[in-house]
């Protein structure tokens, strides 16, 4: 996808798993600029310094990324592309380092979750939740300590001229995240197949089941559903969908109007090609 001079908006630093997932869908060329927080990419989208955003949404083993799905419904963004990255987590520090050394290890949360097989077996270590997984290496890099190490990709070791001291310590062997493209509009076209949708859950008997019925009834693929708690009221929720069809096709035109029809607060939060998983 060619953009020009257009930069695209990414959180993490050099080496990270975002950057990564941004060069496999725009290109190694595309101009981009780094954020230190999920919320810094939307600020920047609103305020019309990006064109795009990346940011992680799922992960394979430790299911939705919760800080995404409320920034989309909070600054009125929308999903316009997706892509999917193998996240390979290994655990990097200075060469030579042996792992009776180590006294704290730093990753994002979803990194030390993604490895806690592997992390429970060093009790005596500190574990620290930094801002993502290339910033945990640069800090060990800084840090001139052998005493620390961090869990972040290949690229990144390489990026901090760290070695890697375990391969691939994340617990599921095809670790997968899934990365949304954000945009300030809806943007449809003809290949769009699939989308994503928000709406907040009545509290009534029978709700849940006549919104999954309207899928069902008109045969279209309900492929996640998500619930979220609403900020503004507490113990109500709203729920996140993605499905797949023609959004011009009689089905889908049929099982949106019931659910605009029933579902309060509905939007329509993204319209783009589904990437096929290798």
């Amino acid at each position: 996808m060619e953009l020009g001079n257009k930069v695209v908006g990414f959180q993490g630093t050099i080496g990270s798993f975002s950057e990564e997932a941004l060069i496999r869908y725009f290109g190694e060329h595309q101009k981009r600029q780094e954020y230190a927080e999920f919320e810094d990419v939307f600020i920047a989208l609103r305020e019309g310094k990006i064109a795009y955003g990346v940011l992680p949404i799922e992960n394979s083993s430790t299911g939705a990324i919760s800080a995404t799905y409320d920034l989309l419904k909070q600054y009125d963004c929308y999903i316009v592309g997706e892509t999917y990255c193998s996240i390979k987590h290994h655990l990097i520090g200075f060469s030579g380092t042996n792992l009776s050394e180590i006294k704290e290890v730093y990753s994002h949360i979803q990194g030390l979750e993604q490895c806690s097989n592997f992390l429970n077996r060093f009790s005596n270590w500190k574990l620290i939740p930094f801002h993502n997984t290339a910033v945990s290496a640069k800090l060990v890099k800084e840090s001139q300590s052998n005493a620390k190490a961090a869990i972040a990709s290949e690229r990144a070791a390489k990026v901090y001229n760290l070695t890697i001291l375990e391969k691939n310590i994340h617990n599921q062997k095809n670790n997968t995240t899934r990365f949304v493209i954000v945009g300030r509009q809806l943007e449809r076209n003809a290949f769009s197949n699939k989308f994503s949708a928000v709406l907040s859950l009545e509290n009534r008997a029978g709700f849940l089941y006549e919104l999954l019925g309207a899928f069902a009834k008109n045969n279209v693929n309900l492929v996640k559903i998500e619930s979220r708690p609403l900020k503004e009221h507490a113990f109500q929720y709203c729920l996140y969908l993605d499905f797949e069809g023609d959004l011009q096709g009689e089905n889908v035109k049929q099982a949106l109007e019931t659910i605009e029809k029933d579902g309060y607060d509905f939007r329509l939060l993204g319209s783009y090609v589904k990437e096929v998983q290798l």
